[in-house]
Order: structure tokens, then sequence, then C-alpha cells
């Protein structure tokens, strides 16, 4: 797999398991970009619905993907703290210049303080029957909640001290 390059700006794509489009960022600069891990920032960037609607994100954000896992992590960098969604989805892939995964709908919401609500459990539970999950996917996405559960507990990985400050910095100095 090609990696993007630090510098450019690429469009991060969500799909859902039946492969349509689900939300579209249209601009993240990349931080970081190899064949395992991407970072990238945003802010105030343009994001697209699939019924047409659109919007624009509110604060600065760090986007943490990475090729092994089964979620991705989005800092959020507002006055009274850092919160985090974190989306179960598939591992990111990397192709035509975005960022592309399949979204799983189960999320969780982390707060400044690392307290945490996982989110969306009746939407999963509606689409998991709609788009017949195999039971092997839904044990793996199971599986995966509970290594990002265990990655904020130990504030691992993204959720580390100091991990979106310093991202942050580095993209202030792209701007």
């Amino acid at each position: 797999m090609v990696a993007p390059i630090p510098g450019t700006n690429i469009q991060i794509q969500s799909y859902k398991h039946n492969g349509r489009l689900h939300r579209m960022w249209t601009n993240s600069l990349v931080l970081k970009g190899t064949e395992t891990v991407v970072i990238g920032a945003n802010d105030r960037t343009e994001v697209k619905e699939s019924d047409g609607r659109s919007w624009f994100t509110r604060e600065p954000a760090i986007c943490y993907f990475h090729a092994a896992h089964w979620f991705n992590v989005i800092g959020m960098l507002r006055t009274d703290g850092i919160y985090y969604y974190c989306n179960i989805s598939s591992p990111f892939l990397y192709e035509h210049r975005a960022i592309k995964y399949i979204d799983y709908d189960l999320d969780v919401k982390v707060y400044p303080d690392m307290t945490y609500t996982l989110l969306d459990e009746d939407e999963y539970e509606l689409h998991r029957q709609q788009m017949k999950y195999p039971s092997k996917l839904d044990y793996i996405l199971h599986h995966q909640l509970n290594i990002l559960v265990r990655w904020v507990r130990q504030r691992y990985g993204p959720f580390s001290p100091g991990f979106v400050d310093e991202w942050y910095e580095r993209y202030l100095t792209y701007r």
C-alpha cells in the first residue's frame, strides 16, 4: 500500500458495510503517513453527508488511523479540554488521495477526564441485521472495542498525555 505524504491534503471517506459512502471530510492535512499509521489534522473542514447535507467541523481535530486496528480516533481540541470521538471501523485504506474505511456504527466518546460513553449500540444492532454482518465480523468488532477501551483506560497511543497537543503543534507549522 502507498502511504500519504506529510504536508499533503487528503479526504477522509467513511463507508457503510454495503459499500455506500456515508460521510466525507473534504480536506485534512497529513502530518504522518506510513503504511501502518496515518495522522491527520483539520479545522473547520467541510463534511458532506450521504443525504446531500453538509456542515463544517467546529474545532481543530487530530485524526488517528491504524492499519492493524478496527477503529479510528479523532481528538478534538475544545476550550475545556480534549474530547475524543472513536469509530469502530475497518482498518483504513489509502487510495486516490483519500483515507477510506467502513464505519460500523459503534462509537466511543471520551471526555477530557478520560471517562467514556459507548454510543449507537442500537444503530449497530439494526445495521448488523439489515446488512447481515457475519458472526466473525461481530466478534472482531467487539474484540477491537475492548482493545480501544483498554487504550483509553491505559492512556495509550492517541490517548497518551500530550499526543493530541504535540500533533496539533505540528499542524500549526503548516498553516
